[in-house]
């Protein structure tokens, strides 16, 4: 009886070893692994994250759109062949004449000419050791300098402009060129062409 108690004891010992060791060779690569490459691994996140957005085959033709709706048109000269001057309500031509006085045109917003208001303009330019000033007064439907522009074809001008008497004075700075325009009718400082400034110095639109 005695001599089966010890047999069972050892038959039960060695499976309990036999059992642990076979634990220890499952288990054991465990403690060489490393799970900090896992660590904040957000599986279901990364299965909700879709694919990056393919753009090859995005279409521009979009932005095109968006470009042509900022194409104010083609550049116009005024009823009388002047220049425009757009920074100012009503909009008004500013036109040189044959005798070099500045004639001054109010426009509609159909181009059309209106009858001058409340608007006072004033004018500096030429040589600036010793500019020209000229003053503005109304002559039926325009307003007329009352001096002509000093000699010369690229004049530097300052048009000092107030809609009224309340209004902040708008200023439009730029090189009169008053040399005719190979390409067109009007005078440089009225070119509707669509060559380079480069072409001719103080063209300004």
């Amino acid at each position: 009886m005695k001599y089966k108690k010890t047999l069972l004891t050892t038959l039960i010992t060695f499976a309990l070893l036999s059992w642990s060791t076979s634990y220890a060779d499952h288990h054991g690569n465990d403690a060489d692994h490393d799970h900090s490459a896992h660590e904040g691994h957000d599986h279901a996140a990364h299965a909700k994250a879709k694919p990056e957005e393919d753009h090859s085959d995005h279409d521009h033709e979009a932005h095109e759109d968006d470009h042509d709706e900022h194409d104010h048109g083609d550049v116009k000269a005024g009823p009388n062949g002047g220049r425009i001057i757009t920074s100012v309500e009503p909009h008004l031509e500013f036109f040189v004449t044959d005798t070099r006085l500045i004639q001054i045109t109010f426009l509609n917003d159909d181009g059309k000419a209106v009858a001058p208001k409340d608007q006072a303009l004033s004018l500096i330019g030429g040589d600036r050791q010793n500019p020209v000033r000229l003053r503005f007064t109304k002559k039926g439907s325009v307003l007329l300098s009352d001096k002509a522009l000093p000699e010369g074809n690229n004049l530097p001008i300052v048009l000092s402009i107030k809609a009224d008497a309340k209004s902040k004075t708008v200023r439009e700075k730029f090189n009169l060129n008053l040399s005719d325009c190979p390409t067109c009718k009007y005078k440089e400082y009225a070119c509707v062409c669509e060559h380079g400034e480069d072409s001719h110095e103080g063209h300004d639109h």
